[in-house]
Order: structure tokens, then C-alpha cells, then sequence
């Protein structure tokens, strides 16, 4: 089972990175960045101050701050929500979350691939905000507003990791974290350096198709019940590396 859980963590974490690079909000980053620091776009990708990084930092610490804090109280709702049930339910409750979440997930890699349309996810649903925010209190704001809007990409990703968090309801709260964590370390590092985003603005179409395909695989291993015995692979294969490293 821990070797489950440390698995499912680590695709958590990588659900977070393909909700960055997405299509829907990799080529909007550099406006992010111009809206919650009131720079200019140009200024943002051809500045090389250090102060001037700083500041972008900055700002995107309490950007993440503000989208975390949506983030993991959701994750942990949907987790007590699932304590919940399975308390109220006895029998296979954990066999058939399980599958009803690897059922969810394979549609919504189809969906990020882009093979299938929802229209309802395809609308954006964010706060509008007219003005520039007021210093890091209000970026910590617009990155609450960022967060509560709903994302034709970030939806159905986030939405996965949450159905995730309710089948298996005590690792909830930890499955949320290492999404924020992935969806934050691009976010810091295209932030520091912005002239990356560049080159993968153009192929974002790309890595949400290979995002979407690594979806669907991994909602037929929960589907099937068969990640488990993935998992302690993958476990004794490190296990008896390490082993083989310390004779």
C-alpha cells in the first residue's frame, strides 16, 4: 500500500507540471506576470536586473500562495468527504472509488488530449479583474481568483487529482500538495527565467497530448487494479538496487 501511495504521489506531482504547460495557461504566463507586477510584457522578457527578478519572484511566491489556498481546501474537503463515505458505507467502497476515479480520469485524458469536447469545461470561469492588484496582498488575491476560476486544462487535471483524494481520502490532503508542488516549480522557474516560455508556448499542444495519453494509462491501472502491482515493482527494483549499491 506505500508504495501506492508514494507512486500515485509522484503522478499527483507530475498532474500539477501538465496543468502549468497546458495550452490554456502556458501561452497566458507572461500576462499573469504583467498583471500582478504592473510591468510590461516586453519589460518582463527582455529585463535581466536582478532587482527586477527579484520582484517577479516576488510576486509569483504569492500568486502560488493565493492558488494554493483554493487548492488544498478543496483537496482536503473532497478528502473528508471520502472519510466520510467510507465510514457510511461498509463493504468494497475502496475497490469501487478506486475504479470510479480511474473511469474518471481516463475521460479526462481523453479530454486534455483533446479527442474529446465538453463544451460546459471548455468555458472559462475566473473573477474579473479590472484593475492591477495593490502590492503582494493583492497578488495573493488574484491568485485565489486565478484558482476559483474554472480552466478548460487545470479543470479536468485538478478534478482527477481530487477524485483521487476521495477514493483514497487519508492521502488526500498530501495528493493536493505535490499537485502545488508541480504546478509550482515551472511556474518559479519560467518566472525567473521568462524567455523559456518561449519555446515551450509552441510546443504546449504537444505535452498536453502526451499529458492527456499518460492520463488515460494510469485511469486504466486504477481502473483495473492493476497499479498496485506496479507499484511494488517499481519498489523492489529500488529496493534491490540500493541493496545491491551498499554490498
Amino acid at each position: 500500500m506505500e508504495s501506492t501511495l508514494d507512486l500515485t504521489a509522484w503522478i499527483a506531482l507530475g498532474a500539477g507540471i501538465l496543468s502549468f504547460l497546458s495550452p490554456c495557461t502556458l501561452p497566458l504566463f507572461p500576462a499573469y506576470l504583467s498583471y500582478i507586477t504592473g510591468m510590461s510584457v516586453k519589460e518582463i522578457q527582455t529585463s535581466t536586473e536582478i532587482n527586477v527578478r527579484k520582484r517577479l519572484l516576488t510576486h509569483a511566491v504569492f500568486f502560488l500562495l493565493g492558488v494554493s489556498t483554493i487548492f488544498l481546501s478543496l483537496g482536503v474537503g473532497v478528502s473528508l468527504v471520502g472519510q466520510w463515505m467510507q465510514q457510511l458505507i461498509s463493504g468494497e467502497i475502496g475497490l469501487f472509488l478506486q475504479r470510479i476515479a480511474g473511469l474518471f480520469i481516463i475521460i479526462m485524458g481523453l479530454f486534455v488530449a483533446g479527442w474529446i469536447k465538453f463544451g460546459a469545461l471548455m468555458k472559462e470561469r475566473r473573477f474579473q479583474m479590472t484593475r492591477k492588484p495593490l502590492g503582494i496582498i493583492g497578488t495573493y488575491f488574484a491568485g485565489i481568483g486565478f484558482a476559483a476560476g474554472w480552466t478548460p486544462c487545470i479543470g479536468p487535471i485538478f478534478a482527477s487529482i481530487l477524485v483521487m483524494a476521495g477514493s483514497q481520502p487519508t492521502q488526500g490532503a498530501f495528493y493536493t500538495v505535490m499537485y502545488v508542488i508541480g504546478f509550482a516549480i515551472p511556474f518559479l522557474v519560467l518566472t525567473y527565467f521568462i524567455g523559456s516560455a518561449k519555446w515551450l508556448v509552441r510546443h504546449s499542444g504537444k505535452i498536453a497530448k502526451a499529458g492527456g495519453v499518460l492520463m488515460i494509462a494510469m485511469g486504466v491501472l486504477l481502473f483495473t487494479g492493476q497499479m498496485t502491482k506496479i507499484s511494488n515493482f517499481v519498489l523492489r527494483l529500488v529496493q534491490d538496487s540500493w541493496f545491491a549499491n551498499l554490498g
